[in-house]
C-alpha cells in the first residue's frame, strides 16, 4: 500500500503542528495549511530533520476562510502525492468576553474560521478522499461543545456546531467508506489562549492542568486508524462532559468565576 496521505488545517501552531508532526513520523504524508508561511517552514524543517523513515511534507500557505483556496490547496495536494486519505479539521480561534459586547470584527473572524473553515475542509478534501475509495475526516472539537459557557459563548457554540456536524456527517459519508470522528479536546498547552479574541489578561485556572498537545496529536494519529466515534483523552474531561448534563448549573457558575 502507499503511504497514507493526511490533510491538516491550522497547521503552523498547536494541535495542527504536532500532528502534523506525528503523522509524519509515523510514516504518512502531510499536507498543511496554515496563513503564516515563516512557521509552516519551520514545520517543513521539523519533518525534514526525522529519524528516516518518515513521511513526506507539502506546505501550502492558505486561509481556511477562502473556500477556493482550500480546495486549490487540496488539488495540489492530489497532485504531490496521487491520493488523499485523512482530513484534520484543526484550524480556530477562541474568544472570551461577553457576546452581546464583543466587536463585530472578532465574530465574524470566530465564526467563519471556527465553522465555514471546517466546512471548506470538508468540502475540498472529502471528494479527493472519495476517490481514494475511503479515509477518515477528523474534527477538531472541545469539551465545551455541550458546556454552558458564560464569557466564552461564541467559542462553545462554534464548537457544538462541529460536534453536532461530526454527527450527521458520518452518516452521510457511511457509504463512501469515509468515517469522522470528533476529537472532544480539553485544555491543551499552546498558543491558544494568546492569540484568543475578545478580553484579555489570565483566565483564573480551577480544575485541571494544560495537557501537552503531543498527547492531543497522537491520540489523532491513533483516532485515523480507528473507527472511534467521539474521543475525550482525560477523565476530567469525560467527567466534565457528564456534569455539563447533570449539573449544568453549577458548571455556569465555574465557568464564569475563571472567565469573567
Amino acid at each position: 500500500m502507499p503511504n497514507r496521505v493526511a490533510f491538516i488545517t491550522g497547521a503552523s501552531s498547536g494541535i495542527g503542528y504536532a500532528a502534523a508532526l506525528a503523522f509524519a513520523r509515523e510514516g504518512t504524508h502531510v499536507a498543511v495549511i496554515a496563513r503564516r508561511a515563516e512557521r509552516l517552514e519551520q514545520l517543513e524543517q521539523a519533518i525534514t530533520n526525522l529519524p528516516e523513515p518518515h513521511g513526506e511534507i507539502l506546505t501550502l500557505s492558505a486561509d481556511v476562510r477562502d473556500g477556493e483556496a482550500v480546495k486549490a490547496a487540496v488539488d495540489v495536494a492530489v497532485t504531490r502525492f496521487g491520493r488523499l486519505d485523512i482530513v484534520v479539521a484543526n484550524a480556530g480561534v477562541g474568544h472570551r468576553g461577553a457576546l452581546v459586547d464583543a466587536a463585530q470584527e472578532d465574530v465574524d473572524t470566530l465564526l467563519r474560521t471556527n465553522i465555514d473553515g471546517v466546512l471548506n475542509a470538508i468540502r475540498a478534501a472529502v471528494p479527493a478522499i472519495r476517490n481514494t475509495g475511503g479515509g477518515h475526516v477528523i474534527l477538531i472539537s472541545s469539551v465545551t461543545a455541550n458546556m454552558p459557557a458564560p464569557y466564552m459563548a461564541l467559542y462553545a457554540a462554534s464548537k457544538a456546531f462541529v460536534s453536532s456536524l461530526a454527527v450527521s456527517l458520518r452518516g452521510e459519508l457511511e457509504g463512501d467508506n469515509i468515517w469522522v470522528t470528533d476529537m472532544r479536546v480539553g485544555r491543551t498547552l499552546t498558543e491558544f489562549n494568546e492569540k484568543r479574541l475578545g478580553k484579555s489578561g489570565r483566565t483564573r485556572m480551577l480544575g485541571p492542568s494544560y495537557m501537552p498537545v503531543e498527547r492531543v496529536a497522537d491520540a489523532i494519529v491513533r483516532a485515523s486508524h480507528r473507527r472511534q466515534r467521539t474521543v475525550t483523552l482525560r477523565l476530567i474531561d469525560r467527567l466534565t462532559l457528564i456534569a455539563n448534563n447533570l449539573v449544568p448549573n453549577l458548571i455556569a457558575r465555574v465557568v464564569r468565576s475563571q472567565y469573567k
